[in-house]
């Protein structure tokens, strides 16, 4: 029998012990032996729980106990968690989490206490929530040079998106009604100025081309300042406004990362995502073009979580060979050729004389041929243009 303990019983916490104490039987099935939460730590008291027994308040108790194998990180930042997340790898246990944020920040340094005690540091939940997104990224497509990731990383943002898209709502009151709908926080500051997607680009990009892309160098644009205006043209003009995370692999082994909102053409099936739902792309020059589709956040993150654990299991003997080196070498975002679009009080011939062709989408709004961002915000200033938006 395999133990493991869970740090913390917030959403994902609980979620995890109810999936390992529902599943005991099919997952014991599958792998070969049973497998049980042993310890919940957390300072709250919860008497009613179907694992009342198991509550403890000291870390040091899952530290110090040999049985206990794995230990699940559910608490979230990236003070106690990166505590307790060291402590436990130098204790010679396997950990596994869904915090974006400390994997993002100090994977590299984690990673690498894990290899120096042979152990597993494993956070498939900390990008795609519920979708199997990291595995196959490092695992089924090893045998490809990945070119590009382009993903809708955000539940919260595109649930706001698609309110504003499909019902005419202000960006104010669509976060009303996510924060009602318990789908963003009190302080939705990491979900619309793009922080969270910023993380997950990074977790996506460490993997993909094995250096470290860390938050602190990529830009992150949320969708605070969008307007409503503009993402009824896109609409009309066969577009939807997306939060993309972006990264690419450029010449010479570059990497360019960022996050910003998008036009995105309706041939494109990222487009097509909407409400709380998660949507990554991944182009490899052997699979081409790959799509992995689901919820990205809430209680169904649970079930990556238990996947990482079944996967630390069975492979306590000979761990994951995971991670990422030193600092990528990255391409200004600002420098990234793309198309444009453009609104203001001018006319599409206006437009054609400042940015040559153009692809007009309504009255003083076009796409502009590709271009650098440098070059667009400069004919957005001598166009007057008031908003100014990338295309996918």
């Amino acid at each position: 029998m395999a133990k493991f303990a869970i740090m913390g019983h917030g959403t994902l916490g609980s979620g995890l012990a109810e999936v390992a104490r529902v599943n005991r039987e099919s997952i014991a099935a599958k792998v070969g032996e049973e497998i049980t939460v042993k310890y919940i730590l957390d300072i709250r008291e919860f008497p009613d729980s179907p694992d009342a027994d198991k509550f403890i308040k000291d870390f040091a108790i899952i530290e110090n106990d040999p049985e206990v194998e794995v230990v699940v990180e559910t608490i979230g930042g990236t003070k106690v968690a990166q505590e307790f997340t060291r402590r436990a790898l130098m204790a010679g246990k396997h950990v596994v989490t869904a915090n974006k944020e400390l994997v993002a920040t100090y994977g590299k340094d984690l990673l690498a206490i894990a290899a120096e005690k042979n152990v597993n540091y494993l956070f498939e939940a900390s990008v795609g929530g519920a979708i199997p997104l990291l595995r196959p990224l490092f695992q089924c497509m090893a045998g490809n040079q990945i070119e590009e990731i382009a993903g809708i990383l955000n539940g919260t943002t595109n649930y706001i998106l698609t309110r504003m898209v499909q019902d005419g709502a202000s960006f104010a009151d669509a976060l009303k009604e996510a924060q009602a709908k318990g789908y963003a926080e009190a302080d939705p500051t990491a979900d619309v100025e793009g922080i969270d997607a910023g993380r997950k680009i990074c977790i996506l990009s460490n993997l993909a081309w094995g250096k470290e892309v860390a938050p602190a160098n990529v830009r992150m644009i949320g969708i605070s300042a969008l307007d409503l205006k503009d993402v009824d043209i896109a609409a009309s003009a066969g577009y939807r406004v997306k939060l993309l995370g972006h990264a690419m692999r450029m010449a010479e082994g570059k990497v360019a990362a960022y996050v910003a909102p998008h036009l995105v053409p309706e041939s494109s099936p990222l487009s097509r995502v909407d409400d709380v739902f998660n949507a990554c792309l991944i182009r490899g020059n052997a699979a081409d073009e790959v799509m992995f589709y689901g919820r990205g956040a809430g209680k169904p993150t649970a079930s990556a979580l238990m996947g990482d654990v079944i996967d630390a299991i069975q492979h306590r003997e000979k761990r994951r060979d995971l991670g990422w080196s030193e600092s990528a070498d990255l391409f200004p975002s600002e420098e990234l050729v793309m198309q444009w679009y453009l609104r203001g009080d001018f006319s599409a011939a206006d437009a054609k004389g400042v940015c040559g062709e153009v692809k007009e989408a309504a009255p003083g709004a076009v796409i502009t041929a590709p271009m650098t961002e440098v070059q667009a915000k400069a004919a957005a200033e001598k166009l007057g243009a008031e908003a100014v938006l990338r295309v996918l």
